[in-house]
């Protein structure tokens, strides 16, 4: 059985961020290309999504019921208020990710998508569970927003699969994550950091 990698297949401004503070992603609004930046074929090689809780409101604001993944794809959302889904595709869970993401490669299946936003992601890479990246780069300055991943203290090395570009001036970045990672520690006192 081949084993389920969890990938973030994600767009972010040329400032490193996924969306306006508010959660506004206007700045994706471009023309499509053709193949749309492979994300038709990257969706048929998935049949489960990883949401944040905030990712997955916004997503639901849009009028996108179940985050608009449809019947064939399974949506776990992580929260610390778990509640009954109105989608039978829908789960919300509050469990440590480590057990989750190991429970969830033991079953059959494809890989799955790890659709943000940074906070989960920071917290999937601090317990070793992610496996890639796919980052489109959006030749766009944003100025400020919501980080690709939320502010952590660790470093995790990133082994570059493919980088290609588009005509419109999307780079496209394919990274393998690291299961080597260190984590920071976080310094006492700021101030005594700086002397």
């Amino acid at each position: 059985m081949k084993e389920r990698k969890i990938i973030a297949h994600i767009a972010t401004s040329a400032d490193g961020y996924i969306a306006r503070a508010d959660g506004g992603i206007d700045w994706l609004n471009r023309p499509r290309t053709a193949g749309d930046y492979g994300m038709t074929d990257f969706f048929k090689s998935i049949d489960t999504v990883l949401w944040g809780r905030k990712t997955y409101d916004i997503a639901v604001g849009f009028g996108q019921k179940g985050g608009g993944m449809g019947k064939k794809i399974k949506s776990y959302v992580f929260t610390h208020n778990p509640r009954p889904a109105e989608d039978s595709q829908v789960e919300f869970v509050n469990e440590p990710i480590k057990e989750f993401a190991t429970r969830l490669r033991a079953q059959p299946g494809k890989d799955i998508w790890m659709m943000g936003g940074g906070g989960i992601i920071a917290s999937f890479l601090e317990a070793g569970e992610m496996d890639e990246f796919v980052i489109h780069v959006i030749p766009t300055f944003i100025g400020e927003g919501i980080p690709l991943i939320a502010p952590r203290y660790f470093n995790v090395e990133l082994k570059l699969i493919q980088a290609s570009n588009y005509a419109d001036g999307v780079v496209r970045l394919h990274y393998a994550v690291s299961k080597e990672q260190k984590v920071l520690k976080k310094a006492k006192n700021a101030k005594k950091a700086r002397k």
